[in-house]
């Protein structure tokens, strides 16, 4: 797990106060390809409005295998991808479904998968060529043959599904890639004194000068943020603080987290917050957009617009 990087210690604030930023990335999708999770973004993706919820694997009737085999194999293939967070199901494709087609070919004694992506329109939007085997293990089609072969292919099309997201995300000026994206602050709540007022109003203005338009209300929000604190009572006289900013779509499917965890002098923070909230904002502001990026389909650093970089294998609108 990667630590967002620390600002210059604030000793002057609040020498108790060294944040331990964790962002907690759920990538789809990442995450499986960001279109299938309902992201408007990055794993969340690259359109405004994912295509479909759900990535069907047909068992494949071009892929040398028995009808029996083509069905077990199908299973592991959605089976491996659900492990990676990918909305795979087994089974025929239904309108507005992307599917996975898989064939194979051989080359004298071996034989090499191929997985194609099709969206819910039938256009090919990319493939990818899946780990060779020897064509006797292929023909014996044990489930251990299926299961591994599915396992070792599922990272390869998790990666094609995000190159196809970024590539349509990229093309699309109302893209979350080419916007900024509108978020909702809610209200932050449980902490003591003023914190709950003082932390909001600081996260609102600290976070709109990183580039997200940030709103009170839910009308066209791309996401919401919510901040919660907890006080933790702990030896010595000290209190823990627990905040946690907290990014979810407005259908409520989280897409990052950032922690911070902070130890003061019990009773320190039951009246006014002032310069504490102004370091807690500023540290955490920066991990909330970077979620807010990742789920967008950019990277952090990179400049809103930067030229898309589709993969060889991928194909565009």
């Amino acid at each position: 797990m990667k630590l967002f990087p620390r600002r210059p210690s604030l000793a002057c604030l609040l020498p108790a106060l060294l944040p331990l930023v964790l962002p907690l990335l759920l990538s789809a999708c990442g995450d499986l390809p960001q279109p299938f999770l309902g992201n408007p973004g990055a794993t969340a993706r690259v359109l405004a409005q994912p295509p479909t919820p759900r990535l069907a694997v047909p068992p494949p009737g071009q892929a040398l295998l028995s009808d029996q085999a083509a069905a077990t194999f199908a299973t592991a293939l959605a089976d491996a991808l659900q492990q990676r967070e990918v909305p795979a199901v087994a089974g025929a494709a239904q309108p507005g479904d992307w599917r996975l087609e898989v064939s194979a070919g051989m080359n004298g004694a071996i034989v090499v998968p191929v997985y194609r992506v099709i969206d819910p329109k039938g256009v090919d939007r990319g493939k990818i060529d899946g780990t060779e085997l020897a064509t006797a293990d292929w023909s014996a089609a044990t489930p251990a043959t299926l299961a591994h072969a599915a396992d070792s292919a599922a990272p390869s099309i998790t990666a094609l599904l995000t190159s196809i997201q970024a590539t349509l995300q990229h093309a699309d000026p109302n893209s979350l890639y080419n916007r900024p994206a509108r978020v909702q602050l809610l209200p932050v709540t449980g902490a003591p004194g003023d914190g709950d007022i003082a932390l909001t109003k600081q996260m609102h203005s600290t976070l709109a000068t990183l580039g997200p338009l940030v709103q009170d209300n839910l009308a066209g929000a791309d996401f919401i943020v919510r901040g919660t604190v907890k006080m933790v009572p702990i030896p010595d006289g000290q209190e823990r603080v627990e905040i946690q900013w907290s990014v979810a779509t407005p259908g409520g499917d989280e897409r990052g987290r950032v922690v911070q965890l902070n130890a003061v002098p019990a009773g320190s923070l039951n009246g006014y917050w002032g310069d504490v909230a102004t370091a807690v904002a500023q540290e955490a502001a920066g991990g909330v957009r970077d979620v807010i990026l990742r789920q967008s389909g950019r990277t952090p650093g990179e400049p809103q617009g930067t030229p898309a970089k589709p993969g060889t294998q991928a194909a565009g609108t």
